[in-house]
């Protein structure tokens, strides 16, 4: 499947993922305001939470779970209001699953999801179903927060010049050329690092800052130094960024996991969304 984000900047099918939980206000709200600039087609997508051999035993127990499922996707409709949505009840005994499978089905371009609270361990403040999907699925996942907004102000691009960090810099590009928005790009290092580490990082930055402007996009860029999930939540903030973007993983990620600490962390702390994405 193409990553028509990463790509081309194109996104025909965005999916908004939910479970009727509060924490996917956000998603919904920015997921539908989303689809609207983009005049995408906006897909409601929920999961019918139950196992096989249940269904065996309890006969109704498969509609009684898609019924809650499509109860679940009222919210989305109520926030499109007029505009045209796509309902989508997957069957599945594990939401992950049931999400990256149906996103996969109706071809979404982009998958938008909320996320838990901050307190806790980082899988327990993202949440592990949202973990699983930026994992599993192909497409770029937009996690936001419960207070998440749409961008207005600007993007802060983590990079460390792994082919992860290219990826989403290329969908920062799109993103920033759709949306008119400067970029901010950072690339961390820490104490340990070696003089190669950070000229790798500096190099990295320069690159893809000029990559940018030569796409007309405004852009400036920097390394700090610091731990790099604390730094990249710092400086969104700082900047007044109100999206970052990065890759699932980094230049020393160990890709069988499903994500990477730093972007774990970044997801889990950050105040505004927080767009993963993969090559």
């Amino acid at each position: 499947m193409a990553n028509h984000l990463v790509d081309s900047g194109r996104i025909d099918r965005l999916a908004i993922a939910t479970d009727g939980s509060e924490y996917s206000a956000g998603a919904i709200r920015v997921g539908v305001e989303l689809a609207g600039r983009l005049h995408c087609q906006l897909i409601g997508l929920s999961v019918a939470l139950y196992s096989l051999d249940q269904a065996t035993q309890l006969p109704n127990l498969a509609d009684e779970a898609r019924a809650l499922a499509d109860e679940a996707l009222d919210a989305i409709a109520a926030a499109a209001g007029d505009r045209p949505m796509s309902r989508l009840v997957y069957d599945a005994q594990d939401p992950s699953v049931g999400i990256v499978d149906a996103a996969a089905e109706a071809g979404a371009d982009l998958v938008v999801m909320g996320r838990r609270g901050k307190r806790g361990l980082a899988r327990a403040m993202v949440g592990d179903a949202t973990v699983k999907v930026i994992g599993h699925g192909r497409a770029p996942v937009l996690v936001v927060p419960r207070t998440g907004e749409l961008w207005r102000r600007c993007i802060l691009l983590a990079t460390d010049g792994s082919p992860f960090s290219q990826a989403a810099a290329k969908a920062a590009g799109h993103v920033a050329r759709i949306f008119g928005l400067p970029v901010t790009v950072v690339s961390v290092v820490v104490a340990s690092h070696s003089a190669e580490r950070r000229r790798l990082a500096h190099e990295a930055v320069v690159a893809e800052v000029a990559r940018l402007r030569e796409a007309g996009v405004e852009a400036e860029g920097r390394v700090v130094e610091g731990r790099t999930d604390e730094v990249i939540v710092a400086t969104a903030e700082a900047d007044g960024a109100d999206l970052i973007v990065l890759g699932t993983h980094g230049r020393t990620g160990l890709k069988k996991i499903l994500v990477g600490s730093i972007a774990e962390r970044v997801i889990g702390q950050a105040d505004c969304p927080v767009l993963v994405v993969k090559p």
